[in-house]
């Protein structure tokens, strides 16, 4: 993990450092599956894949927003339906229940049809005794490759190893993630974390169709 200031020109070139430092952590490890989270999360992951020469794939998660507030993530969701709580929103919202079951149903059925369209008649996922690389562009809060880390790491059968990969994120997530995952690559932890989109000079929104190429080269 190393600090540093300078913005990344765009996902290819935060994915090209990003690849170098998980080939450093892996070695000679063989049968890698690189994991991207949609959409932006995809386009890095593809550049790390190529990095270490592992299959690339997809793993789609859902935020669940404040129904009020849907920016607000109080949870997130895998399309299998395993769920992370941001315990310290929740307490804040004080939701009913009802109301907290009912986001989480709507999101994962957001996630299962987002999963559909991006991943059409791929086979499921192999994940059996291999190295997983699971990828975004960035991470803030954590909720949502926290989700798909604790799928990945309570999966049956499940991964071999486990190893979340980021350009950017606070320290305290990172740290969060640390305890679920066997390893984490960050490129940057800075002092003061805003927003992903300020460590990239080209931040433009990655949309499906640019996620079905990726996943079909």
């Amino acid at each position: 993990m190393r600090p540093g200031a300078r913005l990344w020109r765009d996902r290819r070139d935060a994915g090209e450092q990003l690849g170098a430092a998980v080939q450093e952590q892996l070695g000679d490890v063989e049968d890698v599956l690189v994991l991207g989270l949609p959409r932006g999360g995809v386009a890095v992951a593809a550049v790390v894949a190529g990095a270490v020469g592992g299959e690339l794939d997809v793993l789609v998660v859902r935020k669940v927003g404040v129904p009020w507030q849907p920016e607000l993530a109080f949870g997130a969701v895998t399309a299998s339906g395993h769920r992370v709580v941001n315990g310290e929103v929740a307490r804040r919202i004080r939701l009913e229940p009802a109301e907290v079951e009912g986001a989480f149903r709507r999101a994962q059925a957001a996630a299962e049809d987002r999963e559909r369209l991006l991943r059409g008649d791929r086979p499921p996922l192999r994940l059996a005794a291999r190295t997983v690389v699971l990828v975004d562009d960035g991470i803030a809060t954590g909720a949502t490759i926290r989700a798909a880390a604790e799928l990945l790491a309570s999966a049956v059968p499940g991964p071999g190893r486990v190893v979340v990969a980021v350009p950017v994120g606070p320290s305290d997530t990172v740290e969060d993630l640390a305890g679920v995952v066997d390893a984490v690559v960050v490129l940057r932890i800075p002092p003061t974390f805003n927003a992903v989109g300020e460590w990239y000079e080209d931040f433009t929104q990655v949309d499906d169709a640019d996620v079905r190429a990726l996943l079909n080269r």
